[in-house]
């Protein structure tokens, strides 16, 4: 009997402090909260700085602290360390902290001479689109989409596009051209243009080299496009020649494959207008000189205003 009276009081006397821990964070929580509310009344930025740095402190280690509770005492949690700082993001990490590691740029296939950054329409839903648009000429090998970070691909074969040896547009290439144009008309993405061609060595009266004619061909595509209504600012001409080649130009088949032309979207798109504000047009309408009229009595002026009315006055 009495050692079930043990067990029994003993059992009651487990656990009886655990309400210190809620309590605990509770206080913590509430710590908080004033100490943002004071924050909030401090205008000096020093003062911020450092109420930020005692903040900081305090929650790395109530988090330790918390850690070491949930896991025992030798435990660790999942929030110990310091997030990474802002600096080794942007620049990376090396294995000695005083050195720098190189600056993460963007990417290697940015858009030439864009002074100003300003993404044009996703590029993703252009895609679907076109896929949907040039079915058959996909089906057919006459045409291919590709979509990776930087550009929307559409590669054309040239052999539906032009005669051997010559930059002529032919009707088929009008057509599909016509399609791809009222796909990316509504949208304000830049234009690259690129012609390509084989290693064959091309020399008429027309053309000296295969520079001219990958050229050629694009500038003709550019044009149809323009014709049809694409603003010329989003534009531009790339011609590659034969050196850089898709397949291998050793067989046919590689060759054919080197032969077109490229109309390629970029993700970044011609920036709007400014338009003149409210304000500057009240500024410029204010600016205009005030007009008087001519009037036979030397008593009365009339005055023409810069909006548009008339004041008659007798003052000088």
């Amino acid at each position: 009997m009495l050692r079930r009276r043990l067990r029994h009081t003993s059992s009651k006397s487990q656990h009886t402090e655990r309400w210190l821990v809620s309590y605990a964070d509770y206080m913590t929580i509430m710590f908080a909260f004033f100490v943002v509310m004071y924050a909030i009344a401090i205008d000096k930025e020093e003062k911020f700085q450092i109420l930020s740095d005692s903040l900081e402190h305090v929650f790395d280690k109530s988090a330790r602290q918390h850690s070491q509770v949930g896991d025992g005492v030798n435990g660790s949690g999942v929030l110990t360390d310091r997030v990474t700082p802002e600096q080794e993001v942007l620049y990376g990490e090396s294995i000695q902290k005083k050195e720098q590691g190189p600056e993460l740029l963007d990417g290697q296939s940015d858009t030439s001479n864009i002074k100003q950054k300003y993404l044009g329409k996703p590029l993703d839903s252009l895609l679907t689109k076109l896929q949907s648009a040039l079915i058959d000429e996909i089906r057919d090998g006459e045409a291919s989409l590709e979509l990776n970070q930087d550009w929307l691909i559409i590669e054309l074969s040239s052999g539906m596009l032009f005669s051997s040896g010559s930059s002529v547009a032919h009707s088929r290439a009008k057509q599909v051209v016509k399609i791809v144009k009222d796909i990316i008309d509504p949208v304000d993405n830049y234009i690259r243009v690129r012609g390509y061609t084989d290693n064959e060595v091309i020399s008429n009266e027309i053309f000296r080299s295969n520079w001219e004619l990958s050229v050629a061909r694009s500038t003709s595509i550019l044009v149809e496009l323009e014709a049809l209504g694409i603003n010329s600012a989003r534009m531009a001409i790339e011609g590659y020649g034969q050196y850089s080649p898709f397949g291998d130009n050793n067989t046919e088949k590689g060759r054919a494959e080197n032969r077109k032309v490229v109309i390629a979207l970029s993700k970044y798109g011609l920036p709007p207008k400014d338009s003149p504000s409210l304000e500057q047009k009240n500024i410029a309408v204010q600016t205009e000189p005030e007009v008087e009229l001519p009037s036979d009595d030397n008593t009365i002026k009339i005055i023409r205003l810069p909006h548009g009315g008339i004041r008659i006055t007798t003052r000088n």
